[in-house]
């Protein structure tokens, strides 16, 4: 594709990557590091697709310098990278590990050196081992730890990050890590585990006060997002659409806008105190949209223990994770957040957006990744779309910048822009990555 078929898109839109640290960063060992519930998760057996583990993964940990290089190749002006919470408190209290900030502190001046804005998650997943072993989410007063540990993350980089987000997809982390127990830590509570939600969010507004005393930088979240597409056309396919949707788009949102939590049940009110939904309401300068696909929705059968039943999307191509691409979905999203929240709703990011293939390097070492091209420029072109129809968003992560272990699949998926060997640690750049480079961000 040439640079003439892709959009303009606003001046001072911003460009980026996204990555997250237990995914590249290996090194679990490093420096003090220590155990998080990722690590505890992917060594015990019959847990990750592969039987692999994140101990080495990209080893983006030594290999720093090269990945910047690459970010500087692509011309992006971010990149949004997380922080790991073990590698500053090993046990998710106390004092910071001097040399787990170190490492961070290494990273955003180098980006800042090649004029790449550091955007900083405070949080994606890796939670200290410690704090799971006394509750983790579940426990109150975890909420209160995430504020301790984004206080001192924000005392040492607060001057340099260029955007603070707190939470990476609260909503996947409540569902499959506790819901349905295929992540990390693997808990099976379906509905029980509403206490999850609530903490998490009261730990991002705990963490956004503490972010603000720190840091003049704007503060977002990161939430997934999957617009519902009905199956059916009767009440209990459109009441079970509305559920889906409460569950998935609106419990991380609402409160996070100030209309407190939805009222469709299985939502247990009892862990709420006065105040928190005050604290949770913090206002954000930037809501993060995560989007991969619609979810196909129909009323449930009888006895079910969920209000609702998803049903694949058919008609559209497929991603090697068998995830429908319908960019018109982003589009539809979108817009239905500027519907849904009006003049509540801040400006958005597209802090994730991208697609899992299966890549091989040809003979010459090249690798060809036209479906993720076409899926890019599907996507992009939608978010175009949005912004024409008077959207705010003002900026654009692709997920993502390496091929990275992917959590419960191991390395069996690949969604990078650079493919990466895992036994020699070889990163080559595919042909989606000089498409992104010449026809979207154009430096």
């Amino acid at each position: 594709m040439t640079t003439a078929s892709m959009p303009d898109f606003p001046t001072g839109f911003r460009w980026g990557v996204s990555t997250s640290a237990y995914q590249i960063e290996g090194a679990v060992d490093a420096d003090g590091r220590g155990p998080s519930i990722w690590d505890t998760f992917a060594h015990s057996p019959g847990r990750i697709a592969d039987g692999s583990t994140g101990d080495v993964a990209c080893d983006h940990y030594h290999r720093y310098r090269e990945d910047v290089a690459l970010l500087a190749g692509l011309g992006v002006s971010a990149y949004r990278f997380s922080i790991a919470w073990p590698r500053v408190q090993p046990t998710g209290a106390g004092a910071a590990d001097s040399a787990g900030l170190d490492f961070y502190e290494r990273l955003v001046d180098e980006l800042l050196g090649h004029g790449v804005d550091p955007v900083a998650t405070l949080f994606h997943w890796d939670l200290p081992q410690a704090l799971e072993d006394a509750g983790g989410w579940l426990n109150r007063d975890t909420a209160a730890r995430f504020a301790e540990y984004a206080d001192l993350v924000a005392a040492r980089l607060g001057d340099r990050v260029k955007l603070w987000i707190t939470l990476n997809e609260p909503f996947v982390h409540m569902s499959l890590g506790h819901g349905m127990g295929v992540h990390a830590p693997g808990r099976m509570l379906l509905f029980d585990a509403f206490p999850v939600a609530h903490h998490q969010l009261l730990g991002h507004g705990l963490a956004v006060s503490a972010l603000r005393a720190r840091s003049s930088s704007p503060v977002a979240i990161a939430n997934n997002y999957s617009p519902v597409r009905l199956a059916g056309d009767t009440d209990a396919d459109r009441a079970a659409g509305a559920a889906y949707d409460a569950l998935h788009n609106r419990l991380f949102t609402d409160p996070l806008l100030g209309l407190g939590y939805p009222e469709e049940p299985g939502f247990d009110p009892g862990v709420v105190r006065d105040g928190d939904l005050d604290v949770i309401a913090a206002p954000i300068d930037v809501l993060g949209v995560n989007y991969y696909n619609p979810t196909g929705i129909r009323a449930a059968e009888e006895g079910s223990p969920l209000p609702f039943e998803i049903v694949p999307l058919d008609g559209y191509p497929r991603t090697a994770f068998d995830w429908p691409v319908v960019p018109d979905g982003l589009r539809d999203l979108l817009v239905g957040l500027r519907d849904t929240y009006g003049d509540r709703l801040p400006p958005i990011q597209v802090t994730e957006s991208g697609c899992a293939y299966d890549d091989v390097p040809d003979a010459d070492g090249r690798v060809d990744d036209p479906e993720r091209i076409a899926y890019l420029d599907g996507h992009l072109r939608a978010v175009r779309e949005a912004i024409d129809a008077g959207v705010d968003v003002t900026g654009y992560f692709v997920w993502s910048l390496l091929d990275n272990w992917e959590w419960a699949e191991g390395f069996t998926k690949r969604f990078g822009l650079v493919h990466v060997d895992y036994a020699t640690q070889t990163r080559t750049p595919k042909s989606s990555y000089a498409w992104f480079r010449d026809a979207v961000v154009r430096p």
